[in-house]
């Protein structure tokens, strides 16, 4: 499994595309990305219909982290949100992802009820819980290779100056990397890279308060990963809606084929014929005896 610092040894700015399930990192290796991301929301929307508040926990996301790892090697950097609870749980959450093969988690700076990163009324807690939250998460750390990003929204309810402040107590207790959310202007990303000794990712999600920024703004402003949490489970979406109302307005789905991955397609991406000549050859072996 290769690591999140040697991909940003590749590419930089990173690209990190966010999949939400085994087959989606396949796609995403194939189309050229480096890394790759399990977003916590991804999984309580498509796994289980919940919205992103914090209602599911550490044995959902690594279930599904361990489908990702096993069917596609790319770096995964997992969102683990407040780390499910106290130092012990938070413990208990690093090893387990660095056992299901998980590159890199960030843990974040909200309080327990978490919201989604781009609404409104967010809580965060103090700057001194979240350097315990860090110092938890690096104590269990059992894998040097293991990358801990820590994700501050503190932004939208302390501003810049003190948002800067909170990172730089981030940094010393020993983060690797910063996740900052919820930035409104290229130039909040420029004022902290300045003074940010470690790599800074930006969140460039759809719908949201930030901008979408392009890969050369971004690079320009100082930033080394960029990070697209959920674009194509939006785009799937979007096209699961037209294929369910045109099937049940038209009665059939043949206007819809040219939107569609072939049979062909498919079976490429999994090396489905690799598996087939495999039966053929334990077939011919079992008739053969």
């Amino acid at each position: 499994m290769k690591g999140l610092r040697q991909a940003l040894q590749t590419e930089s700015p990173l690209q990190i595309a966010g999949t939400i399930n085994a087959y989606n990192a396949m796609l995403a290796k194939r189309a050229g990305f480096k890394a790759i991301y399990l977003s916590g929301a991804g999984v309580a929307n498509a796994d289980f219909g919940l919205p992103d508040l914090g209602m599911t926990n550490l044995t959902n996301i690594a279930e599904q982290v361990s489908r990702i790892t096993s069917a596609c090697d790319l770096p995964l950097l997992v969102d683990m949100d407040t780390g499910w609870g106290n130092a012990f749980n938070i413990e208990r959450t690093i090893k387990t992802l660095i056992k299901c093969g998980a590159a890199a988690g960030h843990i974040e700076d909200q309080v327990q009820a978490k919201r989604c990163g781009h609404r409104p009324k967010k809580e965060i807690v103090s700057t001194e819980e979240m350097c315990d939250r860090l110092k938890a998460a690096l104590d269990a750390r059992n894998d040097e290779n293991f990358i801990i990003m820590a994700r501050t929204d503190a932004l939208a309810i302390e501003g810049l100056d003190k948002t800067i402040e909170r990172i730089q107590q981030y940094v010393h207790t020993g983060a690797d990397m910063i996740f900052f959310e919820g930035a409104t202007d290229i130039k909040q990303y420029q004022a902290l890279t300045k003074v940010c000794k470690i790599p800074v990712l930006a969140n460039i999600t759809e719908f949201g308060v930030t901008p979408l920024f392009t890969r050369d703004e971004l690079k320009d402003a100082g930033v080394k990963l960029i990070l697209y949490p959920l674009s194509a489970f939006r785009a799937m979406s979007d096209a699961a809606i037209k294929v369910y109302d045109t099937i049940r307005q038209q009665g059939t789905q043949a206007s819809l084929l040219p939107m569609m991955q072939t049979r062909e397609q498919l079976y490429d991406v999994l090396g489905y014929h690799a598996y087939e000549e495999k039966l053929d050859e334990l077939f011919a072996k079992g008739k053969a005896t």
